[in-house]
């Protein structure tokens, strides 16, 4: 068994795909089978179970795979406090976010405080976010959804209400607020499944006995606003896109959703037995010492944020 091995272990248990992992890993397949059947052979147990052309992680690959993770994240913790300690500066701090928007204001003003610490950014939807902070591939996430795991930690960053966003001159122009039965039939611009968006919306028309028409699906949040300004479907927007001002430029009209948890929650998420660099744990204390939603256009009417 070597550290090579190991490694290849770990790409293929998380991706529960020999090519996916391959591709990831930039080796060839067959090689790939090949070092994960030498590592079966000699840990003396299968790690995964095979059905035809698909793997499964096993009850013994999963126990294996604890303990590999953790010894990898030691291991690549030893080598940045290595580099940090050779260099000047803070270290690295690596963020993800399922939109990059919700956290634009901050990373920014983190690094103006901050300008010695190196700061990486990537976009990542739930299920790469876990992935991710198990791998020390990120220090953090920015999560509107919950993330769950062994040795994950959390602090709640904002709670804001959902709003409904319309085209100017949809029939809800100018409406207070809409129920989700008065929507059954209205087209909805969204995201797709394993973002936050989607999620919301599939609970609260299940809530209701319903199942939402779609008109788009899309991996970009960001872009959910201008579709909608564009006459294509009307789509459920965190209340912090109207302060920040993008209705300026992207014109909606704003509807309060009378439902029951229309609303986001934001945490800040890591990997408790990870490494953190000085970068990190500054970032860390910086981020929920840091209301995110701060950039409030002068004269924008004030939202209220629902519990």
């Amino acid at each position: 068994m070597d550290l090579l091995q190991l490694r290849h272990f770990q790409a293929v248990a998380r991706f529960e795909h020999i090519s996916r992992a391959a591709e990831e890993l930039n080796i060839a397949q067959p090689s790939l089978s090949r070092t994960i059947a030498r590592l079966e052979a000699d840990l003396g147990t299968p790690l995964f179970d095979r059905q035809g052309r698909r793997i499964r992680l096993n009850q013994y690959g999963a126990v294996f795979l604890r303990h590999v993770d953790r010894a990898l994240n030691e291991l690549d913790a030893g080598c940045r406090a290595l580099c940090e300690a050779r260099e000047s500066g803070l270290g690295r701090v690596g963020v993800a976010s399922e939109t990059l928007l919700t956290v634009t204001h901050l990373m920014g003003a983190f690094r103006a405080a901050h300008p010695a610490a190196e700061v990486r950014l990537a976009q990542a939807n739930a299920v790469e976010m876990e992935r991710q902070l198990r791998g020390g591939d990120v220090d953090f996430c920015v999560a509107s959804q919950p993330l769950t795991g062994p040795d994950l930690a959390s602090v709640e960053l904002l709670r804001e209400e959902v709003l409904l966003a319309v085209p100017r001159g949809h029939r809800l122009d100018g409406r207070g607020s809409v129920t989700i039965a008065e929507l059954a039939d209205e087209p909805f611009v969204t995201t797709r499944r394993g973002h936050w968006q989607r999620a919301l919306l599939d609970r609260l028309f299940a809530a209701e006995g319903l199942i939402p028409r779609l008109s788009c699906e899309g991996d970009e949040p960001g872009a959910s606003q201008d579709m909608i300004s564009c006459g294509l479907g009307v789509g459920l927007i965190p209340a912090m896109s109207r302060l920040s001002g993008t209705d300026t430029h992207v014109p909606v009209a704003w509807v309060h959703v009378e439902a029951p948890g229309c609303h986001r929650v934001l945490t800040l998420v890591w990997n408790r037995s990870a490494y953190h660099s000085e970068a990190a744990r500054r970032f860390r204390e910086f981020a929920v010492g840091r209301p995110l939603m701060t950039h409030r256009r002068p004269g924008a009417p004030a939202v209220r944020l629902r519990g």
